[in-house]
């Protein structure tokens, strides 16, 4: 079951195509931040290129808005820096090699074969605030996520 507004985020700690290691808790509770977390099939792909783009073009927003955007795909660390280079992707690109993560966000697979694509918006305390699932309405998820990480930064601290 995909987690809902209102769960607590389950942490993560991945690889980074920059080499470190990112942990969910870490750009949360240690760097204040609000994460917006995106589940794509696959780098390089139409559907996910217009995704990261769309998520690149408005990353500067997200930052200024106190927000930080990681991409989490199967792909390997390799084909995440020709992905990010490729297309100019100043987000973190995260591998989850056995799609752990994929499963404890509850992202399901497209027709049962295909990766799932999903977003979710975190609070600094580690909640889900916010969960879209559209493996076709790729624009939705940048969309989508600026808006509830807008709400976010003008609300008091829970």
């Amino acid at each position: 079951m995909t987690l809902a507004v209102g769960d607590k985020a389950p942490d993560f700690r991945l690889p980074c195509s920059t080499g470190e290691i990112v942990t969910l808790s870490d750009l949360t509770k240690s760097k204040g931040r609000t994460v917006v977390v995106f589940f794509y099939p696959k780098d390089d792909t139409p559907g996910c290129t217009a995704e990261a783009c769309g998520f690149r073009d408005l990353y500067e927003e997200f930052a200024r808005v106190g927000a930080e955007v990681v991409g989490i795909s199967a792909d390997s660390a390799d084909s995440h820096q020709r992905f990010a280079g490729k297309h100019k992707l100043p987000m973190k690109l995260l591998t989850d090699a056995d799609g752990a993560v994929q499963r404890a966000y509850g992202v399901r697979p497209t027709l049962g074969i295909f990766p799932g694509r999903a977003t979710f918006v975190v609070d600094r305390g580690g909640v889900v605030r916010h969960s879209f699932a559209s493996q076709l309405r790729v624009v939705s998820h940048v969309q989508q996520a600026l808006e509830v990480v807008r709400r976010l930064e003008r609300s008091p601290p829970h």
